[in-house]
């Protein structure tokens, strides 16, 4: 079954990013086989790909942090791309966030090593394993960790703030798997993937505006009416990347090995707050005009939505490896608001 370019286990196949990194695989030749905890729960992303036909076929594990958890899905795959793990910033309580996070990447990574076709592990972490407070002005880049999410977990428990949880979740799961390497040396290479909010249009369609992932409600909310000040996560650093950029960039990972290998990539390509949406959706659909609110036309970020000066993530390394541009931010938030006209 597998394809001419060979086969891809991704973990978490049916995630807002993970099926897009799904479908990225796809169109680059490859056959993915997805985990997922149940297959009769994801019909409508068996669906949504169903023109690839049994070049992607999904795999059942029920608990990802089990030991051998993975070892059935891994068998004949020739690249592991591991994107399951807990993603809220709700969370109550760290206990288990942390187990799934770090009990999941290392489940995967044992597995993979009983494997001896794998050539590549591709980890989906993120830029808050990266981001933490600064003095002055400060462009963060692959160089930077997290040293504090962690801690507050230690220190606070369950009276953490969940994006803080989320956060540390990331940060114990990334280092766990730079650990593994250091220990256990395996054969396949290993790649870090750390994209910022990830937005733009979902592979599969959310039943209503609700159940849109949370880094898109950004746009969802302003193309609905919300007041800007209300719309997305009010108060968190607005850095964005296209989810179909962030599908590419693993597929780069397991292409290309040997630029790959032992590399932290941030995906990060614009900064845009609310008033940028807005901006940018009142122009494109006039008609709905009269909903989006207005706000102050222009106020508070760049025309080309470059990352301010005192805070911001340097995306650059990925364009340089990869010779990949990123997708026009106006593009992004129109092929998600062209989405959400179906639901709105």
């Amino acid at each position: 079954m597998s394809g001419s370019k060979g086969l891809v286990l991704l973990t978490g196949a049916n995630g807002y990013v993970s099926s897009r990194a799904v479908e990225a695989f796809l169109k680059a030749g490859y056959s993915v086989r997805g985990t997922v905890r149940s297959i009769a729960a994801n019909k409508a992303l068996v669906d949504a790909l169903a023109q690839y036909g049994d070049k992607f076929t999904l795999f059942e594990v029920p608990d990802i942090v089990v030991p051998g958890a993975f070892d059935e899905a891994v068998k004949g795959v020739d690249a592991v791309a591991h994107t399951a793990t807990p993603v809220a910033f709700d969370f109550s309580d760290p206990e288990p966030v942390m187990r799934d996070a770090v009990g999941g990447i290392l489940r995967a990574l044992e597995s993979a090593t009983k494997e001896p076709k794998i050539k590549s592990f591709v980890f989906l972490s993120s830029v808050v394993a990266i981001f933490s407070n600064k003095e002055g002005d400060y462009t963060f880049t692959e160089a930077d960790w997290n040293t504090e999410a962690e801690e507050a977990v230690e220190k606070l428990g369950k009276d953490t703030p969940g994006p803080v949880i989320y956060a540390a979740s990331k940060t114990a799961a990334e280092k766990a798997m730079w650990k593994f390497r250091d220990e256990q040396k395996p054969s396949f290479t290993l790649t870090s993937i750390n994209p910022c909010f990830v937005a733009g249009p979902p592979l599969v369609v959310p039943g209503s505006l609700e159940k849109v992932n949370i880094a898109t409600k950004s746009i969802s909310d302003v193309f609905a009416g919300v007041p800007l000040d209300k719309a997305g996560l009010p108060g968190t650093f607005q850095g964005f990347v296209d989810v179909r950029d962030v599908g590419r960039a693993i597929v780069f990972a397991v292409e290309h090995p040997e630029k790959a290998n032992n590399e932290r990539f941030i995906l990060a390509s614009f900064y845009s707050p609310q008033q940028a949406v807005a901006d940018i959706l009142r122009k494109a659909f006039p008609e709905m005009a009269h909903i989006i609110d207005k706000g102050t036309p222009g106020e508070g970020y760049s025309p080309d939505y470059a990352f301010p000066t005192h805070r911001g993530f340097d995306g650059t390394k990925i364009v340089r490896f990869s010779g990949q541009q990123y997708t026009p931010w106006e593009q992004t938030v129109i092929d998600a608001a062209e989405v959400f006209k179906a639901i709105a």
